[in-house]
């Protein structure tokens, strides 16, 4: 499942009632942020980019939560990880900009010929890491890799009924219908170009701590050492000397949340990307590092299931009127999470961005996916209207983001008349619930981040069709109709506003509960500056932005 990356995973711990006065059982209000949260809020830079790199840097050491499983990006378990070490490896055809927006990139250009037909001008000159020079059949190989069945990436091709070579430096995409947000996900993993001979040169160690990469990009694999690190080093021949690296070596490790912090801190690693955002309450405004925040699609929410405890949209949404988010927030994101009405973010915001922004406050502001303050009488209302008896049971795998949010679930609904409680289910199992329809019906909510790789709200709002494999309880023909016709709109400002529509049916819907938003979040050492702070950085080179800060 690409399209949709599933992190499944917040800080491990546990949340104690003397941390989060939140959970349910620990008595009490929500306790207010601590003075380390608030001083934290005041001190991160709000930003699509950190400011430029004045000066290269001849080594860095980079921090990410976890070891990737592969570095195969065509792998199923592809996921965050691999992303963020091989978006300084791996080019593609169109390249997510750090403001959100996409431009040409291994393609000098592509056109629409019609709403079926997208054509790219393959870049002349582009050399892959051996030296070979990329070709127009290294494009269409990559792009039926990227289509196979079981890719990660397959999923994105689902329209696509032909990729050929239609001369020397040309590729054709015959579409089976016209799909805007395919040419969106090419700046993701789909639109990868990998060397052919390289690839299948290296056979079952590609991907592999024994293989090496079959790029372009700014950044090439040196040495993936299993259970340590990875170093990435300066491409020696990259094609566009314009934007070489700052950075000659970088090496990547990974460790727990207080390990990262510390190596922050002590100056053994220059910096991060946060997965637990709560983690920056430490880092803010500190003398040897800085934080800034930007836009991300990623979004905490409750997912209905289809057991049936929800099935009355009335109780879904009473649910969503008496959520804490604000105390969700300052409890499992330290403050730094933002209410969220929306299931998507406005990293997702690549087009038509005011107009987005102007829906999404209404939508926040009205009923019934006003996300603060709470409003426990209507939701009573609602309850009452249901008529509900069915104890609900709320999912957690016992990580501190899910745990508190889960807490949050079962007092809202304690507060509105509902009988609910929470069962634990093991990390290793908890992705089963995106999977397996017997493993959902012991649960009515499970509670994850959920991110799009696309700089397009149509790319997660077509999540609500009915044929959809995340959602089990929105099963509308309109619905379905409108998402067709969402994807297949070239136009940006109208497809804008048909994923409104969908965003203002989805909230109306309600098969998820959206809880809070967590921003892209990067801690640097207060001497290197330069890489993205938006949810680009999955598939862009922020490495090769890193570099020395001016005086």
């Amino acid at each position: 499942m690409t399209k949709q990356r599933l992190s499944r995973r917040l800080a491990a711990g546990t949340a104690t009632c003397a941390t989060f006065a939140l959970v349910a059982g620990c008595g009490g209000a929500a306790v207010s942020p601590s003075q380390a949260a608030q001083q934290a809020k005041q001190n991160v830079r709000l930003v699509d980019s950190t400011p430029a790199a004045t000066g290269p840097l001849d080594k860095a050491t980079w921090f990410m939560p976890k070891e990737p499983a592969t570095l195969d990006l065509d792998n199923d378990a592809a996921g965050a990880t691999t992303d963020t070490v091989m978006g300084n490896v791996c080019e593609r055809l169109v390249q997510s900009q750090p403001d959100l927006t996409i431009k040409p990139w291994l393609a000098e250009k592509y056109e629409w010929k019609t709403p079926e037909t997208l054509v790219f001008t393959i870049r002349e000159g582009v050399r892959f890491h051996s030296g070979n020079e990329m070709t127009a059949d290294d494009v269409v190989w990559s792009m039926n890799r990227h289509a196979a069945d079981g890719a990660n990436e397959s999923d994105e091709y689902e329209n696509v009924s032909e990729v050929r070579k239609t001369g020397p430096n040309e590729v054709t995409v015959t579409m089976k219908q016209a799909d805007a947000v395919f040419l969106k996900a090419l700046a993701g993993t789909g639109g990868v170009v990998l060397e052919r001979q390289a690839v299948e040169s290296q056979g079952d160690a590609f991907g592999t701590p024994r293989g090496d990469d079959a790029c372009t990009g700014p950044l090439e694999l040196k040495a993936w050492e299993s259970g340590r690190q990875i170093v990435l080093t300066k491409a020696a021949n990259y094609w566009n000397q314009e934007r070489a690296s700052k950075t000659g070596e970088l090496t990547i490790r990974w460790a727990d949340d207080d390990a990262v912090v510390n190596s922050l801190l002590t100056g053994e690693a220059d910096g991060a990307y946060l997965e637990n955002i709560a983690s920056a309450t430490r880092l803010a405004g500190g003398p040897n590092t800085t934080v800034s925040q930007g836009p991300d699609t990623r979004v905490w929410n409750s997912m209905v299931t289809e057991r049936g405890g929800l099935a009355d949209v009335r109780l879904r949404k009473a649910l969503s009127l008496a959520l804490d988010r604000d105390g969700v927030s300052r409890a499992a994101l330290a403050g730094l999470g933002v209410p969220a009405a929306e299931p998507v973010g406005p990293g997702a915001w690549g087009y038509e961005a005011a107009k987005f922004r102007a829906a999404s406050e209404q939508l926040a502001a009205g009923a019934p996916a006003k996300p603060t303050p709470q409003n426990i009488e209507a939701a009573k209302k609602l309850v009452a209207e249901a008529g509900a008896t069915q104890q609900i049971v709320v999912a957690s795998d016992g990580t501190t983001g899910r745990d508190v949010i889960a807490n949050a679930v079962v007092d809202a609904a304690k507060k509105i008349g509902l009988d609910a409680r929470i069962i634990q289910i093991p990390p290793q199992q908890y992705g089963d619930y995106y999977s397996d329809a017997e493993f959902r019906k012991q649960a009515d909510l499970f509670t994850d981040d959920y991110f799009i790789s696309k700089n397009d709200p149509v790319g997660f709002y077509k999540n609500g069709a009915s044929d959809s494999t995340v959602q089990w309880v929105l099963k509308d023909p309109e619905y379905d109709a409108l998402v067709a016709k969402a994807k297949a709109e070239l136009d940006d400002a109208k497809r804008a506003d048909l994923a409104i529509d969908l965003a203002r049916r989805w909230a109306e819907a309600m098969p998820w509960l959206s809880v809070v938003q967590s921003p892209t979040t990067v801690v640097l050492a207060g001497d290197v500056t330069g890489v993205p702070a938006s949810g680009a950085f999955r598939n862009y080179p922020w490495a090769a932005d890193l570099g020395a800060k001016g005086e």
